[in-house]
């Protein structure tokens, strides 16, 4: 068959979507499912940290579909009236597949990992309704498969602000509308731990027996994440959690790092930017373990436990027992491969380097029994090596 230009087919906005699913949420599975929630739950989370703190509620309702309510601000519906958030309005974001720019950086989470919007999330459901409330009025709007049925218009009265967003995934798109309470809730855990005053619930209406809700708020953000991972081991070495928070214009952002050992051999040690798992770690997990290389070896040089022919103790003997959470957020994050789980920005090892060696370094002089305990053990591995 002979290939020329008036074969090609080109699909534009909402068709193009729902001709070609896959490509914007990774599958038409239950994982795609996931990445809907997420998108719609993440626009809520940040709607709510614009103002410092706030709620999310995600509810997987009896008949299948997803409720996100939030106590935020309330956005402005039309395009033109939104010069209050920077950004365009709700039905900008739910019809236009290429709006302008929303915000980005540092202060912005994203809970998915594909960043496809609101626009794609209305396109790929069979129904989808928001409701506004804002300066005392309730207003609501419904689309069918990404179409509007009716403009935006007022509904009542309200109380407070917030929106709700309750959409039905598409049965004629996806091979299941079915999502998983416990995938949710490890992703809605693992934001609450890395922003801290953000509480976010999940309640799942489905089962018969009742429904069943999880709740997640942690007052002192990585440093909980770091106690709620070590309390799975049930192996202290020290009861502190060691940790600190810094901004640095540098690397234009700010790092908060926690860590503890335990008796345990395993090391954890885990790694975020801009509140996404980085998994294949990066700069910012690098200079972590440089700057608790360095405190430690300069802890026992001048403690007399390693002399100058002595070599400086290795990353796993770092390791060893030890639970880490490196967090970091950019205004401009700079990652290698298209998965985004490797972070490159090369100002970030420094600086993350630094502020650990300085802050252990003052730990390890404020602790002296407890310090002990940690680098005798990691001196005696180098020792016996």
């Amino acid at each position: 068959m002979e290939y020329e230009a008036a074969r090609i087919e080109v699909l534009e906005g909402r068709e193009a979507v729902r001709k070609r699913p896959g490509m914007w949420v990774g599958s038409t599975t239950e994982h795609g499912v996931h990445q809907l929630v997420l998108e719609v739950a993440g626009r809520a989370v940040n709607e709510v940290l614009a103002t410092g703190a706030g709620c999310v509620d995600v509810t997987l309702t009896s008949d299948g579909g997803v409720r996100v309510a939030d106590d935020g601000p309330g956005g402005a519906f039309e395009a033109g009236v939104a010069a209050d958030t920077g950004g365009p309005g709700l039905e900008a974001l739910l019809t236009s597949l290429h709006t302008e720019s929303e915000p980005s950086g540092r202060h912005v989470v994203a809970l998915g990992h594909l960043g496809i919007g609101l626009f794609v999330a209305n396109a790929l459901s069979s129904r989808l309704t928001v409701e506004v409330r804002r300066d005392g009025v309730s207003r609501a709007q419904e689309y069918a498969r990404g179409v509007a049925l009716a403009p935006p218009a007022a509904v009542g009265p309200a109380t407070g602000s917030g929106t709700t967003i309750a959409f039905w995934p598409d049965a004629e798109i996806f091979e299941t509308t079915q999502c998983s309470f416990a995938v949710l809730a490890e992703r809605f855990r693992q934001v609450a731990f890395l922003n801290r005053g953000l509480e976010i619930s999940l309640t799942d209406e489905r089962p018969a027996a009742g429904a069943r809700v999880a709740r997640f708020r942690f007052p002192d953000g990585v440093r909980d994440f770091v106690a709620a991972l070590d309390a799975e081991t049930g192996a202290l070495l020290h009861p502190d959690v060691i940790g600190f928070e810094r901004e640095d214009p540098r690397m234009a952002g700010t790092m908060e790092v926690a860590l503890l050992w335990s008796a345990s051999r395993v090391e954890r040690v885990h790694s975020f930017a801009n509140s996404r798992a980085t998994p294949q770690g990066g700069t910012h997990a690098d200079g972590f373990r440089d700057g608790v290389a360095a405190a430690v070896t300069a802890y026992a040089r001048k403690r007399g436990l390693l002399t100058a022919a002595d070599p400086g103790p290795v990353a796993d003997r770092i390791g060893e027992g030890l639970t880490a959470i490196v967090s970091v957020k950019l205004d401009r994050p700079e990652f290698s491969g298209a998965t985004r789980g490797l972070l490159g920005d090369a100002e970030v090892r420094a600086c993350v380097g630094e502020a650990v060696q300085e802050h252990l370094g003052c730990w390890f002089e404020e602790h002296p029994e407890r310090a002990a305990e940690v680098v005798d053990r990691i001196v005696r591995g180098i020792h016996q090596d």
